[in-house]
């Protein structure tokens, strides 16, 4: 059993839980072990990338509460592009590898 961002990979994966794990994994890594003030505090830290994570699915013109894969893949080149401004490639795509296994999983 692999669990990805709280998503089972050997279960079906809905795009709903896919987001989910987008949301989880932008967390952890804006928000944990970053030495920023955000970092703080969970419910800050928490509220903040679901901002962020939401502005993106609006930028692109998407449902957040009812995405679709193809919806799922422009969000997370979005989050791509603005890590890029804050994080070190390697930690962007790991993380970005492991939400892919999971986007690439959905029908």
């Amino acid at each position: 059993m692999t669990i990805i961002y709280g998503v089972d990979t050997e279960k079906e994966i809905t795009p709903l839980m896919v987001r989910d794990a987008v949301l989880q994994c932008f967390f952890e890594a804006h928000c944990t072990d970053t030495g920023l003030d955000i970092a703080k505090d969970e419910v800050l830290g928490k509220l903040y990338c679901y901002r962020k994570v939401k502005e993106v699915f609006e930028k692109i013109g998407s449902d957040f509460e009812h995405p679709t894969k193809g919806d799922l893949i422009q969000v997370m080149q979005g989050l791509l592009e603005f890590s890029k401004n804050f994080r070190d490639t390697s930690i962007i795509k790991k993380h970005y590898d492991d939400i892919m296994i999971l986007v690439n999983k959905l029908q």
